[in-house]
């Protein structure tokens, strides 16, 4: 009579699956950027009661499309554009009112370009959470 080798038992294929899924947690823990914390004893500024007020030179959009720079009204981007000198071509900022249709933000950012500014750049209101 012939002895059968003993039989292996079977094991369960969750744990294996259990180790990779913990050892991938594992890698993309140490792997992923996490930001650090404020310093506790940091106090940030309040700024809720400041009155909000564009750049002094900043181009400002109101809502119409009506554009002003330095409290003086312009009649279009391309006699703004005539007015600054070279260094002030190079960037030109604009303060775009929230009430301002997008196509004439595009279109007066359009504008400018064309008139001779050579970057713009969108000043925004920003908020810490």
């Amino acid at each position: 009579m012939r002895k059968l080798a003993p039989t292996k038992p079977h094991r369960e294929p969750t744990i294996t699956l259990i180790n990779i899924v913990f050892l991938m947690l594992v890698f993309f823990m140490v792997a992923g950027t996490l930001a650090q914390p404020l310093d506790p004893a940091l106090t940030l500024v309040k700024t809720q009661d400041l009155e909000g007020r564009a750049p002094p030179d900043a181009l400002v959009v109101h809502a119409d499309g009506r554009i002003a720079y330095r409290g003086t009204d312009q009649p279009d981007a391309a006699a703004f554009i005539s007015n600054l000198t070279e260094d002030e071509k190079a960037v030109v900022r604009l303060v775009p009112d929230r009430a301002l249709p997008a196509h004439l933000l595009v279109t007066l950012t359009r504008e400018l370009r064309a008139s001779g500014a050579q970057k713009v750049m969108l000043v925004t209101e920003r908020a810490l959470k």
